[in-house]
């Protein structure tokens, strides 16, 4: 029966009811976390072998460099393989960096800051305000990073096919203190979206006010399918950015966090030819080159873009079951019950839920006293602010499966007792 159309007395008995369930739970002592999206012990076991055996003493790059030494700023000609195949760019569209996209997200920014971009009359930092748009719910870590360095965040909602493109449009073509705009574009951090053509091809065609805004493209799950048979499809934004007249509007970023290791892995940025020859430029300053032992062995092991390919679907094997154990437990426990609404995503990392109206607070609260530990309630918003206190970010991945399954019954609990608690 939906809670809607119980009546007081109906509620007060359900709300009894889930209390001692609740009540149980406490007393099992758990002590679970799907707090992050973090890859379970098995996924980095997956390349393993790229310590052990990947590079047997052969220090030496395709092309003869020395990958113990020196140099090659934009990374070794194999490294770059990989990469271009994966996000079809040219071999000057992009520069391999270390293991942390965000890292390269952060520099991004702070060159911007202090420096400026390919084309600008003065550094960010000139200006009175800087201001990113910030599509929500949304990546935190993103949010943080402009929090962090003052920039001023403006929330743009989530449709069914990506940002409210409307407003989009009209914010970066009236204020000239807008530089930027976040997109995870593929599998989206927490929603799992993955944008439209035609979203895609109104970002290549944006008009903005300032001529040094760029489109901050975190490419981040491009290849984190679940499915075989069941795969959502990105337009390739450089090259519609390119079509549009805009080649330089666009930095895209993406990495090996999930694929690898994320302590360990090769994280890259791509843009225009013109963008990366500015980039590097500025780069020169900040490094000579970055690892190219890493770049060799992630090369080795997986020899090119199909390696990758493969690898993924032993990460999918893996992950799967968790994403259905989700998907199975929220239309078992709570769709009969009419409380919440979710995503079910064909790939990435998150599950994203939205709680009744000014619920998602306690829900969280509620799991923690229980010891199940999630992303804190409004941090895919911007300043940590949800406006409806609704959406909560489920990351099913590092649990086991046996683990997974007892966590989301206790938040399915919490869930329901939420809503008896504000409305019973």
């Amino acid at each position: 029966m939906l809670y809607s159309e119980m009546n007081k007395e109906q509620l007060a008995a359900e709300k009894e009811k889930v209390t001692a369930l609740y009540g149980d739970f406490k007393k099992k002592g758990l002590n679970l976390t799907m707090a992050r999206g973090i890859p379970a012990p098995e996924q980095l076991d997956l390349s393993i072998n790229m310590l052990l055996h990947c590079l047997d003493g052969e220090c030496k790059s395709r092309e003869g460099i020395d990958c113990r030494s020196y140099g090659v700023l934009d990374g070794i000609a194999e490294a770059k393989e990989i990469f271009m195949d994966m996000l079809n760019v040219g071999s000057d569209e992009v520069i391999v960096g270390g293991n942390s996209s965000l890292q390269m997200m952060y520099d991004t920014i702070m060159r911007a800051l202090q420096l400026g971009v390919l084309g600008s009359e003065k550094p960010w930092c000139r200006y009175e305000h800087v201001k990113f748009l910030c599509p929500s719910p949304g990546y935190d870590r993103h949010f943080a990073m402009c929090e962090a360095l003052g920039i001023e965040m403006i929330t743009v909602p989530y449709m069914q096919d990506g940002p409210d493109m409307d407003m989009v449009e009209k914010y970066v073509s009236e204020d000239e203190e807008i530089k930027g705009i976040w997109c995870v574009p593929m599998y989206s951090n927490p929603t799992g979206i993955t944008y439209s053509d035609e979203v895609v091809r109104r970002f290549a065609n944006l008009k903005p006010k300032a001529k040094d805004f760029r489109i901050f493209w975190d490419n981040a799950y491009c290849v984190h399918h679940l499915y075989d048979d069941k795969q959502d499809k990105l337009l390739n934004i450089i090259e519609e950015c390119k079509k549009a007249g805009n080649p330089n509007m666009v930095f895209e970023f993406s990495s090996t966090s999930k694929i690898s290791f994320p302590g360990g892995g090769l994280a890259v940025i791509c843009a225009s030819k013109e963008n990366i020859d500015f980039i590097k430029k500025q780069m020169a300053f900040q490094t000579i080159g970055f690892d190219k032992l890493n770049q060799l062995r992630h090369a080795k092991y997986f020899s090119n873009f199909e390696g990758v390919e493969k690898h993924m679907k032993a990460h999918a094997a893996i992950i799967r079951p968790k994403f259905e154990v989700v998907e199975y437990m929220l239309e078992k426990e709570l769709a009969p019950l009419g409380i919440g609404e979710w995503t079910n995503p064909k790939g990435g990392y998150f599950v994203s839920f939205n709680a009744p109206e000014g619920c998602a607070k306690r829900i969280v609260s509620l799991a923690k006293e229980a010891g199940v530990v999630m992303t804190n309630a409004g941090a895919t918003y911007p300043y940590g602010k949800d406006p409806l206190d609704s959406n909560i970010r489920i990351a099913p991945t590092f649990p086991s499966v046996d683990d997974l399954r007892k966590a989301m019954e206790l938040f399915c609990i919490c869930v329901r007792l939420a809503y008896l608690e504000k409305n019973a």
